[in-house]
């Protein structure tokens, strides 16, 4: 609830009076003073900002977040558009990344103080310490317009007919509808933004795992296997692997929080009309609904990510278990 007082602190500095305020709610257009009352009186404008913040929160309980200006639908009815589209993303950034992380982070120390492991490092660093818009930028140039692999914008292609909205998700829809073409479509145009937020956060895992995997090389059971006449490669990536990649559970909350905040820009530069683009959106045209609806669920889905990883880490660890 603390994120909502200070989104609500933040617009209230842009539209300081009820009037103001009132003429975001209007949307655009010119609107009478009577108009203008009337919003000002309908969502108590003009009452104490405190107010105003218990009067949202408990419709945010009440499952309403509000009637958008701008679409003049229901917020929550946008973000049943929006969110899945990003979900489609993110949860396919988020695995690579961890197989990305996993793989380049076990690779780098087996092969520890030299060059592959100082390539490694290298190479997290670049995309770690990027803007989201460099990397996504990159591809795009790279991938859709020197190579022509790949579509550049879109979620995808605007000849091709949608499959009805049955299961909110996009792909899902055109599964359901056994339309491969608008299928194969929708993958090609995830790729570059699937890439884009994987590169994006995978470097914390690749830091984590390999300075996880040199703490199980030098364990002993790390030198038993070693001793037993397992080869070497065997006993980094099942035995090591396996007991190093047990902290990077408690990642997973971490690079959700990586890949949605790589989102917001990232849909923006490839025009994927997801939640992170409906948040830019919202920001230009100071849709001041929308911008409050997309911080809560924001919010609660990061609450989410770190509650499904503490039961991760619970299941692989035993140790940690509450009985």
């Amino acid at each position: 609830m603390f994120i909502i007082v200070i989104v609500f602190f933040l617009i209230h500095l842009i539209a300081p009076t009820p009037q103001a305020m009132a003429g975001i709610y209007a949307g655009l257009g010119h609107h009478t003073k009577a108009e203008i009352n009337a919003i000002i009186a309908k969502y108590h404008l003009n009452a104490p900002l405190y107010t105003q913040v218990l009067l949202y929160i408990g419709n945010i309980f009440r499952g309403n977040l509000g009637y958008d200006p701008v679409y003049h639908v229901p917020e929550i009815s946008l973000i049943g558009r929006f969110l899945p589209r990003t979900l489609e993303l993110v949860i396919p950034a988020i695995i690579l990344s961890t197989f990305l992380g996993l793989y380049t982070g076990s690779f780098g120390a087996s092969h520890r103080r030299k060059i592959q492991d100082h390539a490694v490092k290298g190479v997290y660093l670049v995309t770690w310490a990027s803007p989201p818009f460099f990397i996504a930028i990159v591809l795009q140039l790279f991938f859709a317009y020197d190579l022509g692999l790949l579509p550049s914008t879109g979620i995808a292609n605007p000849v091709l007919t949608p499959p009805p909205d049955v299961a909110a998700f996009p792909i899902l829809n055109a599964i359901i509808a056994g339309d491969g073409a608008y299928l194969l479509s929708l993958i090609r145009h995830m790729i570059l933004p699937v890439m884009a937020i994987a590169l994006l956060s995978f470097g914390v895992i690749t830091r984590i795992t390999r300075a996880s995997m040199i703490d199980a090389m030098e364990s002993d059971y790390f030198k038993l296997e070693l001793m037993k006449g397992v080869s070497r490669d065997t006993a980094v990536y099942r035995t090591a692997l396996r007991n190093a990649a047990i902290p990077i559970v408690t990642l997973l909350a971490l690079t959700f929080g990586y890949a949605v905040a790589g989102a917001v820009v990232v849909e923006d530069i490839f025009d994927y009309h997801g939640m992170g683009w409906f948040i830019v959106q919202s920001i230009y045209r100071l849709d001041y609904i929308a911008i409050l609806s997309t911080t809560v669920i924001i919010a609660i889905s990061i609450i989410i990510a770190n509650l499904v990883a503490d039961i991760l880490y619970g299941i692989m660890d035993p140790r940690v278990r509450v009985k």
